[in-house]
């Protein structure tokens, strides 16, 4: 039989992703995958599964899913949402293994954006151009190319191999996840040459508040206009995950995981990589500032970040539970019993 998780219920927005559907965008194909690639990473690998294996993406708006079928190993990871397992509080990050029957939540807490439920082996759902990521704009992946909706069932690839050790679940030490209030680091280019220094100064001196209207395309920000020296209008070119557009309100605009194929506003720089899980996981209102690094910098930041979640499998920490009194008085803790009256052994060796 095979494992599946049933949606009870799905807020605004949640939906299965993938490590992205790469190599068609000279075709107008947009990669989509997680919005932030760290914590999507680090559930995968705390259930042994490839970097990129298929799990859900969840917005502020939570989750609740019941496991059917077999017993089943899940793992989450990513903002401070308050998880639940049929009703008691958990830890996070975690790996549990859920039994046919029991239910998993998620509600938004007070920190972060998006969470990412993974399962063992990953959810096998319809593969639509190499991927099984989620693009709802151009309706593929995932459930029918939409966000879940109750009653949807996910099914885990292949028989899950949950395992029956008490050590199997445990809490992921990722220290990676928690976000510092540091400034977003940006490569210029390749159009940075469209605005004058004193804009280009006042953008990294500036703070700016991600607006209500940030989506999965992309994360728009008011504050300082940054004004164009050479006008907005470019040939357009291809677009890069975290390209600064700046378009002609003079308001940065960051290319997110459904970003369109390419742009015709200047580029004034490139969120680097290592950074975009941090600005993915911004809540409107929030405010944030900017700072340029240069390339070689980019680079090492990125390897240094993916040296530490590769680092997820020896970081797995036994769960402790908190029992309540009646799973304590629906527990045999006594372990034997001895006569008072017998003699106490001399050798303890």
């Amino acid at each position: 039989m095979q494992a599946c998780l049933r949606v009870l219920r799905a807020g605004p927005g949640a939906t299965v992703q993938d490590g992205g559907r790469h190599g068609y965008l000279r075709f107008g194909v947009t990669p989509a995958g997680p919005m932030d690639w760290t914590a999507f990473r680090t559930a995968n690998l705390a259930l042994g599964n490839d970097d990129r294996a298929a799990a859900v993406e969840i917005p502020a708006g939570g989750i609740e899913v019941m496991c059917e079928g077999t017993p089943l190993a899940v793992a989450f990871a990513g903002a401070a949402f308050e998880w639940r397992r049929d009703g008691r509080t958990l830890p996070k990050p975690t790996r549990l293994r859920l039994q046919p029957g029991e239910t998993l939540s998620a509600r938004a807490g007070k920190d972060g954006t998006f969470a990412y439920l993974a399962v063992e082996n990953g959810f096998d759902t319809p593969v639509v151009m190499g991927s099984r990521a989620t693009h709802m704009r151009s309706a593929i992946g995932g459930i029918e190319g939409r966000m879940l909706m109750p009653s949807d069932v996910l099914p885990a690839r292949g028989r899950s191999e949950a395992q029956t050790a008490d050590s199997f679940e445990a809490t992921i030490d990722a220290p990676w996840l928690l976000r510092d209030k540091q400034a977003i680091r940006v490569v210029l280019g390749p159009q940075d040459d469209y605005f004058a220094e004193e804009s280009l100064d006042r953008f990294f001196r500036a703070r700016f508040t991600l607006t209500p209207t940030a989506d999965r395309m992309a994360y728009r920000f008011d504050g300082p206009e940054i004004v164009h020296a050479r006008g907005y209008d470019i040939v357009s070119d291809g677009i890069a995950l975290g390209a600064i557009q700046i378009a002609g309100d003079k308001k940065p605009l960051v290319l997110m995981a459904d970003r369109q194929p390419t742009g015709g506003y200047p580029k004034l720089g490139h969120v680097i990589r290592a950074d975009i899980g941090r600005l993915a996981q911004m809540f409107p209102g929030e405010t944030c500032q900017f700072s340029k690094v240069s390339i070689e910098e980019a680079r090492a930041a990125l390897f240094a970040l993916e040296d530490e979640i590769a680092e997820t499998p020896s970081r797995l920490r036994p769960l402790r539970r908190d029992l309540s009194s009646s799973e304590l008085l629906g527990t045999n803790l006594i372990d034997g019993f001895v006569n008072a009256n017998d003699q106490i052994p001399q050798n303890r060796d």
